[in-house]
């Protein structure tokens, strides 16, 4: 590989991460403006850090410092950020794989927790304002109602309920459809994302050794 391939492929490199850069900063922008316009409210009172806000927030913040890394790393031909974005591609790829694992292997006990959590959620709907804009933002967004239909609200289902008249259907139920009917978009969307950390990583692999067979070809 000759000096204006490096050139090329550092280049590439440093656009590439610097796209994802921008997108890190618009889902963190996203997630702090859910955090102080918290319109959302808390669904799952177990784990009430679990909110749109805070996932956009962590999910932004990881996303730029790995762009930055590789960034700085293709842009100053730095050995020891290119392989610290090497690594960090690494254990976010080996973390996504095994969190597809572990939610194929426990679907079931999962499908139950998520059950559970929103039962009691419906349950708090009348005494906590955070999970009442949960659920009406949720039944507004879908058009459902209750987990499983409307039959879930004892007490007779809220005005963020679509009409009666209207064939309602559960948010779990119609969420679940949705996953189900949209399983190979999202199949695909998530093999994409794959194959662009593993190119990320083949090329700051690449990238690095170059710069070792450079140094020595000048002798430095």
């Amino acid at each position: 590989m000759g000096m204006s391939s490096l050139q090329l492929l550092k280049y590439v490199l440093f656009f590439f991460n610097l796209l994802f850069w921008f997108c890190g900063c618009c889902v963190l922008g996203f997630g702090i403006y859910f955090l102080v316009y918290n319109k959302f409210g808390v669904l799952f009172h177990n784990v009430p850090s679990l909110t749109l806000g805070n996932v956009l927030v962590i999910v932004g913040s990881i996303i730029m410092v790995v762009a930055f890394l590789g960034c700085m790393g293709s842009i100053k031909e730095n050995k020891c950020l290119l392989m610290s974005f090497f690594v960090l591609l690494l254990i976010i790829l080996l973390a996504e794989v095994t969190l597809a694992i572990l939610l194929f292997v426990y679907e079931q006990k999962l499908h139950t927790s998520v059950s559970q959590g929103l039962t009691d959620s419906i349950q708090r709907y009348h005494v906590d304002n955070s999970t009442k804009e949960a659920w009406d933002f949720i039944q507004k967004s879908l058009h459902c109602c209750g987990i499983n239909g409307t039959s879930d609200w004892t007490s007779g289902p809220p005005d963020s309920c679509p009409s009666p008249d209207l064939e309602v259907k559960g948010c779990y139920v119609k969420a679940k459809q949705w996953f189900q009917s949209n399983f190979l978009y999202i199949g695909i969307i998530t093999i994409c994302i794959c194959v662009i950390q593993v190119l990320g990583m083949s090329f700051a692999l690449t990238l690095n050794c170059q710069i070792d067979k450079t140094s020595q070809a000048l002798g430095l």
